[in-house]
């Protein structure tokens, strides 16, 4: 065994005991960043996810099939008669007659079983990889639910405060067409507006029913359970680094880790290939037991003993393609990892812009257009009172002040769900 197979043997022992030394460590924390109220729902869901447990034990299995795989093949056990004669079959009638017993034994060529055993933990690793990315997968679409049930929450609550402005502004109107000062018009202007609210309601009461359903699910609940969002999120402050982003996705991003492992496979296979232009070792040995002449002499017993080996006089069609094979699927599993990789790239770009125009959106809101609009639905309302502005802009400027908060919550809820998605990608929490 020379220096380069002594070194492959140990490698795969070396791994092997890695990764049955122990059984799988349970993954406790959670993934990607989550408040106080998010923590226990995604929690919740990685422990009782049913795909994901699915993985766990895929992953198990194939750590299972590390020592297996390069074992030797089990020894063969046989017994046979040899040279009986037909005429009167009797052992004590010809000298070569016996009774035989044989243990066989195949031997690969050296180097082999241990490419096996790096083939399949190469294999178990890139499921376990696979099992850490449904962690990370779960969690964000657990993370995208919360927050849209958040800002359907949100939309429910500024849903009820139109509705009960525009009951106080009907109210309003009808009192000024009765005194002479305001329109009929007004009136049903404000009941069809209400109308509408009313309809928006109910779509809203389904929609958050949807949501509720769907986080019952990814956390494999039995049957319906009710989901109250809690509001604790703190306005966003996401400072992101491009370049930071990228080194952390090279190191920790999952999809890249399961393509590095199979590019190691390949090569593996590479090896494996090469190896098959060698032959395997079949050794036997064999014990003849031989009974006494008929005369009374007694025949010695016998030892046998062969060694065989396969022959690859196929090679051109046999090794070659294999081997040829074995390279092509190689360079495919290089070119998949660089494809992936730029993908990425352009992914974290991606993201990371659309965090940072969404958080320069809420602040936007927050400091610019809510403080203007409140202050134009104000004036709006005084001016109305005295008769000096419409009764549609009046109402105009108090909806769009509604609408202008449910939409800095948008935007808010956005970067916090964008930001789960880009902590999916680079594969951990944001520091």
């Amino acid at each position: 065994m020379n220096t380069q197979y002594l070194y492959q043997f140990i490698k795969a022992t070396f791994l092997t005991v890695i990764i049955i030394s122990g059984p799988l460590k349970v993954y406790a924390e959670i993934p990607i960043w989550s408040s106080k109220s998010l923590t226990p729902i995604i929690k919740e869901g990685l422990a009782k996810n049913q795909s994901l447990k699915s993985f766990e034990y895929q992953t198990q299995a194939l750590s299972e099939k590390i020592p297996a795989a390069g074992a030797l093949p089990d020894p063969r056990l046989g017994f046979g008669l040899l040279n009986m004669p037909t005429d009167n079959f009797r052992f004590d009638e010809e000298p070569m007659t016996q009774k035989q017993i044989f243990i066989a034994q195949k031997i690969p060529w050296t180097g082999k079983r241990s490419l096996r055993s790096e083939d399949t933990h190469w294999s178990a690793k890139q499921k376990e990889m696979m099992f850490k990315n449904q962690r990370l997968i779960l969690s964000k679409d657990i993370a995208d639910a919360w927050y849209d049930l958040g800002f359907i929450s949100k939309s429910r609550e500024i849903n009820d405060r139109m509705i009960e402005l525009l009951d106080r502004i009907l109210d309003a109107a009808e009192s000024r067409y009765a005194t002479g000062k305001g329109l009929q018009q007004d009136i049903f202007q404000a009941q069809v507006e209400l109308s509408k609210l009313y309809n928006e309601k109910i779509s809203l009461k389904s929609k958050h029913r949807i949501l509720e359903d769907r986080i019952n699910l990814l956390l494999n609940r039995k049957g319906y359970q009710p989901v109250v969002f809690v509001n604790d999120l703190a306005d966003p402050d996401i400072k992101l680094s491009l370049p930071a982003l990228t080194s952390i996705a090279l190191s920790h991003n999952q999809e890249l880790k399961i393509r590095k492992y199979v590019i190691e496979q390949m090569k593996t296979r590479v090896h494996l290939a090469e190896k098959d232009y060698w032959p395997d070792f079949d050794i036997m040995a064999a014990y003849g037991q031989r009974d006494e002449s008929r005369g009374g002499k007694d025949w010695t017993d016998f030892f046998s003993t062969t060694v065989s080996i396969n022959l690859p006089v196929w090679q051109n069609t046999k090794q070659d393609k294999k081997l040829a094979a074995a390279n092509a699927m190689h360079h495919a599993a290089k070119q998949s990892y660089e494809h992936l990789l730029e993908s990425i790239r352009h992914q974290l770009d991606s993201l990371a812009t659309e965090v940072i125009n969404l958080q320069d959106n809420y602040y936007l809101y927050q400091q610019t257009l809510l403080p203007q609009t409140e202050g134009w639905a104000r004036s709006a309302l005084n001016a109305y009172e005295v008769g000096e502005v419409e009764f549609n802009t009046m109402i105009n400027a108090r909806m769009r002040l509604l609408m202008f908060e449910l939409q800095a919550e948008r935007y808010r809820l956005d970067v916090y769900k964008k930001r789960a998605q880009l902590e999916a990608l680079i594969g951990q929490a944001l520091p």
